[in-house]
């Protein structure tokens, strides 16, 4: 049996420990052969990452969570994200980011564990760890993600139909024989009805007709540079007060134009990760 604290190395438990970056998800290609990987839900969470000690957000910022949570806590380092339900993002998210945790809101939250931070072995093998230690707590609101095999692209798109029908997001499809990597890689693809990426509010754009007086759409800029509108997918009261110039913002789309623009780009939330 692996005891808890020494699933990892000493050299990958220092490595936890110094906020190395953690794997970051890239949208599935048109053709890839799902035989290949371990498939979860895409969860509707926020990114926690846990080093043994501390508990933070992907941004090296501490989530301020109750002293009896971390409590319960292994020692192994984890990634994952806490949780409340499908379609509760925003509601999850006021709960966490409270400087003040309130013990009522956290005892509805769960930890849901999809890696081991600098762990060893292929993924397969960490997933098995992850159910050891996550089981190993006896405390129901930590779990493993589950990942399961789903070896053909018609069971692929039968198994996003029924989470998408079920209110979730999509899939994420992990590389089962991936050693642990940090940063953006295809080891890890995301599967949804409909892509997203993240771009910067670079200018907001009156609004006409109907939303005279409030914002029309948001001009942003990606990564590299490429600049587009949106104008789609805001509530009224985000048009009254839209994500300000200078923040960060997740966007849907179809697939991509020859120029390089996201077609049929929505936008989907303000990016709020501390």
């Amino acid at each position: 049996m692996f005891a808890a604290g020494g699933l990892l190395g000493a050299a990958s438990q220092t490595a936890a420990k110094t906020g190395a970056d953690v794997l970051l998800a890239v949208n599935a290609p048109a053709k890839f052969n799902p035989a290949d990987y371990l498939v979860s839900e895409k969860l509707d969470g926020v990114r926690a990452i846990w080093d043994g000690e501390t508990l933070k957000f992907r941004s090296g910022r501490t989530v301020s969570a109750p002293a009896w949570f971390l409590a319960k806590l292994p020692k192994t380092p984890l990634d994952g994200e806490l949780w409340l339900a499908r379609g509760k993002f925003d509601v999850l998210s006021g709960m966490v980011r409270k400087t003040q945790p309130v013990d009522a809101e956290w005892q509805q939250i769960s930890y849901l564990v999809f890696e081991l931070p600098g762990g060893e072995g292929d993924f397969t093998e960490r997933y098995n760890r992850i159910r050891l230690v996550t089981w190993g707590t006896d405390w129901d609101r930590l779990k493993p993600a589950v990942q399961v095999r789903i070896p053909t692209m018609a069971g692929i798109q039968s198994e996003l139909k029924r989470v998408v029908a079920a209110g979730g997001e999509g899939l994420m499809l992990h590389l089962a024989k991936s050693p642990y990597v940090s940063g953006r890689s295809d080891v890890l693809l995301k599967l949804k009805p409909t892509a997203d990426a993240e771009a910067k509010v670079v200018a907001h754009i009156a609004g006409k007709g109907k939303f005279e007086g409030l914002m029309g759409a948001m001009e942003v800029q990606t990564e590299v540079g490429q600049r587009f509108k949106l104008g789609t997918g805001f509530s009224d009261e985000q048009r009254k007060n839209p994500p300000a110039v200078g923040s960060t913002v997740t966007y849907s789309y179809r697939d991509i134009t020859p120029s390089g623009k996201p077609r049929f780009a929505s936008f989907l939330r303000e990016f709020t990760e501390p």
